[in-house]
């Protein structure tokens, strides 16, 4: 890894951040991606891009996962967390499952409330088991 170049948990970081910004402005997530002045690391842009591809089906592994909780009441941060997560998840190349996790549930209690490192780490087993 070159000396500028960012871990892969600061590119999950900014992949977050992108997420969550095309979320509020309700755009394509890669539109967003294709606005910035300075593009982001390639680790960033295949996060983005796999979250993007695998939106539909990722969602809809969340939403069986969380019985009795819809997509529409999680926190936003949580659901990008978990979106994200799943995409990896889902990629046939994709890191292994004990990393995804533990990068998801860094995400989630750093960037959203106390509770939500468990609420995606059990969310994030129940689909892991179901997917890998």
């Amino acid at each position: 890894m070159a000396a500028d170049e960012p871990t892969r948990h600061q590119s999950r970081e900014r992949a977050l951040g992108l997420l969550y910004e095309a979320e509020i402005k309700r755009e394509a997530p890669t539109a967003v991606l294709g606005a910035l002045a300075v593009p982001a690391d390639r680790f960033t842009a295949e996060l983005v891009a796999a979250a993007e591809r695998h939106g539909q089906e990722a969602d809809a592994l969340v939403a069986d996962a969380s019985v009795g909780w819809p997509l529409e009441r999680m926190a936003v941060v949580d659901r990008l967390v978990l979106r994200m997560a799943v995409a990896e998840l889902l990629e046939p190349e994709g890191p292994p499952t004990a990393v995804v996790l533990d990068e998801a549930v860094e995400l989630a209690k750093t960037y959203s409330t106390e509770e939500s490192g468990a609420f995606v780490n059990g969310i994030l087993r129940t689909i892991a088991a179901r997917v890998r």
